[in-house]
């Protein structure tokens, strides 16, 4: 018997707005909504595409009444498809990403970022062509 990683749940305070960001950072779309919930993901999962195969995780986004209080313990990591990291970052800033501190210290391969609720994330490495 084995299990899979079918989500990765996100409480948050606005779970449409948080989902909206997260669909247009990864190019994902709303699977399901509710008044409180928002599942996101790449693919309509069934019991049976779970069963056959490893697949990307759905995320969602569950509204709760407290907000972030301490630095993640879990978080998600992003790499640009067709553009540098540079380009992305400045695309998430756009977005409504801030820069974040979490100790990382000066020179790192990867630039950490908070989405709109304080959630960190790292954008890491391009993995577009390089010329």
């Amino acid at each position: 018997m084995t299990s899979r990683f079918t989500e990765l749940t996100v409480d948050c305070r606005d779970a449409a707005s948080l989902a909206a960001f997260w669909c247009e950072v990864l190019d994902l779309k709303v699977l399901e909504s509710r008044e409180d919930q928002v599942e996101i993901g790449s693919w309509e999962p069934t019991v049976e595409e779970v069963r056959a195969r490893q697949m990307p995780p759905t995320l969602v986004f569950i509204q709760v009444p407290e907000g972030r209080s301490c630095k993640n313990r879990l978080h998600l990591d992003v790499s640009p498809i067709d553009c540098t990291t540079e380009q992305e970052v400045t695309r998430l800033l756009g977005l409504g990403a801030t820069k974040a501190d979490v100790g990382q210290g000066e020179g790192r391969s990867w630039v950490v970022m908070a989405d709109p609720e304080g959630n960190e994330f790292c954008v890491l490495r391009s993995l577009a062509p390089q010329d």
